[in-house]
C-alpha cells in the first residue's frame, strides 16, 4: 500500500452522540457508487477491463509469505494484490531487497504490508531499530514528538520495500500491558489514542505509506484474545463514547480501517463477528450508527486464516467470502496456500450473485487508489 493516499488530518474530537445512534445501522447496499465524473467513470471501466474476474478477485487479497520465492510465486501465478510480510517470514526478502523482484512479478502495483507498532509487535526491530509500544510512547513523549520518531520509521521502512503499515493501533484500553490489546493502546482515553494514532498516519503518509488503523468497532474492551478465541466486546451503545471515538475522529484521516475479529452486542449477529458481518460493515461505511462521516476507504479484515475467533468457525475458503460479501474489501491472512481454492470460492460467489460484479469493481477500485495509482483513460 504504497498507499497513497489522499488526505491526512489528525481529524477532530466531536462531541459525543445522541443516544438515538446507538442502534445497529441496517445494513446498505454494498454498491452504492461513488459520485464521479464522466472522466474519472470512464478511468475507472479502462482500468477494470485489464482483469478477468478472478484476477480482480485477486486484487482484494492480501497473504502472508515465508520469503521471496513463496512471494514470487503467488504474485506470479495469481497475481494478489497484497502480501504479509510476517515474524516467520525470512528478512532477506526486505534486507535484501528480493522484494524488488517479487513487485517486478506484479501486473498492477502491488501492496507489501506489515504490522510494525513498536513494542512487542515490531517485525523489523532488527532492521530499523527497536521502538516503545504505543502505552509507552503516549506516556513518555508528546504527539509531535512521536510524530517526529515515527516519520523516521516511516522512510526506514519505506527504504526496504514496504508500502503499508498496519498500524496504527486505535484501540482504547486500560487493560495490563502484555494482555492481547494492552500496551499496544496508547491510553485509556480515547482523545490521546486519537492525538497519537493521528500523528503516526500523519507521518505514514508524509513518507508515501498508507497506514490501517485497527480494530474497528474496538478490541481494548474485548472479553479475551481472538486468536484463541471468540471475543465479545460491551454493547454497541457503550462502544460510543470511548472505543469508537478514535475511529469516529480519525475517519477523515486518509487511513485505512482493519476490522477485528468481535462479537459485539447490538450490532454483530450472535456468532458472527465484525470482521465478517454486514452490520459491522455498514456502521463503518454509513458512519451515522456511530455519529461519523461515511467512509469510502478500503476496509481490511483481521487475519482469517490464523485466529480461532474465525477458524474455529469455518475454512478460509468460506471465510473470505464471507467477509468480502459482508462489504471489506480486502481479506488478509497470514499463508499463501489456500489461494488458488479461495479463488475458486469466490468466483462462484460472483457467478452466483452472492458477491455482486458491481461490489468487487468498487472493492478494486478502493484498492487501487490506496495504493496511490490512479487509472489512465
Amino acid at each position: 500500500m504504497a498507499v497513497g493516499l489522499t488526505a491526512c488530518s489528525s481529524g477532530s474530537p466531536t462531541s459525543a452522540p445522541s443516544s438515538s445512534t446507538t442502534a445497529a445501522p441496517k445494513p446498505a447496499p454494498a454498491t452504492t457508487p461513488v459520485t464521479t465524473t464522466r472522466t474519472q467513470a470512464d478511468c475507472n471501466a479502462s482500468y477494470l477491463a485489464q482483469f478477468t474476474t478472478r484476477r480482480k478477485l485477486a486484487q482484494l487479497l492480501t497473504v502472508g509469505v515465508t520469503g521471496a520465492a513463496d512471494a514470487q510465486n503467488v504474485v506470479g501465478t495469481d497475481q494478489v494484490g497484497g502480501i504479509f510480510v510476517g515474524s516467520w517470514t525470512d528478512q532477506a526478502l526486505l534486507a535484501d531487497h528480493q522484494i524488488d523482484q517479487v513487485k517486478a512479478a506484479a501486473k498492477v502495483p502491488l501492496m507489501v504490508t506489515i504490522d510494525e507498532e513498536g513494542g512487542r509487535v515490531s517485525r523489523l526491530k532488527n532492521l530499523i531499530g527497536a521502538a516503545p509500544a504505543a502505552r509507552t510512547a503516549a506516556q513518555t513523549m508528546t504527539a509531535d514528538e512521536f510524530y517526529t520518531q515515527s516519520l523516521a520509521r516511516g522512510k526506514a521502512m519505506k527504504d526496504l520495500g514496504i508500502t503499508a503499515d498496519l498500524a496504527p493501533d486505535a484501540d482504547v484500553s486500560d487493560q495490563a500491558a502484555d494482555s492481547v490489546i494492552g500496551d499496544r493502546s496508547f491510553s485509556d482515553d480515547p482523545n490521546v489514542v486519537t492525538s497519537f494514532a493521528g500523528s503516526f498516519i500523519r507521518a505514514m503518509h508524509d513518507v508515501g505509506l498508507g497506514a490501517v488503523m485497527k480494530h474497528f468497532p474496538g478490541h481494548g474492551h474485548g472479553s479475551g484474545d481472538s486468536h484463541t478465541g471468540a471475543v465479545h466486546t460491551p454493547p454497541l451503545a457503550e462502544l460510543q463514547n470511548n472505543d469508537l471515538v478514535p475511529f469516529r475522529n480519525l475517519i477523515g484521516s486518509g487511513a485505512a480501517v482493519m476490522v477485528g475479529h468481535l462479537d459485539v452486542p447490538g450490532l454483530t449477529t450472535p456468532n458472527v463477528p465484525a470482521s465478517i458481518s454486514p452490520q459491522a460493515m455498514s456502521l463503518l461505511r454509513q458512519g451515522t450508527g456511530y455519529d461519523a462521516k461515511p467512509f469510502d476507504g478500503p476496509i481490511f479484515t483481521d487475519d482469517l486464516g490464523g485466529m480461532a475467533a474465525i477458524s474455529n468457525r469455518m475454512n478460509i475458503e468460506d471465510a473470505v467470502a464471507a467477509a468480502l460479501e459482508a462489504g471489506a474489501d480486502n481479506a488478509l491472512w497470514t499463508t499463501s496456500t489456500a489461494v488458488p481454492q479461495v479463488l475458486d470460492k469466490l468466483e462462484q460467489e460472483v457467478n452466483s450473485g452472492r458477491l455482486p460484479m458491481a461490489q468487487v469493481d468498487a472493492s478494486v477500485l478502493r484498492m487501487v487508489e490506496f495504493k496511490g495509482v490512479t487509472p489512465h483513460c
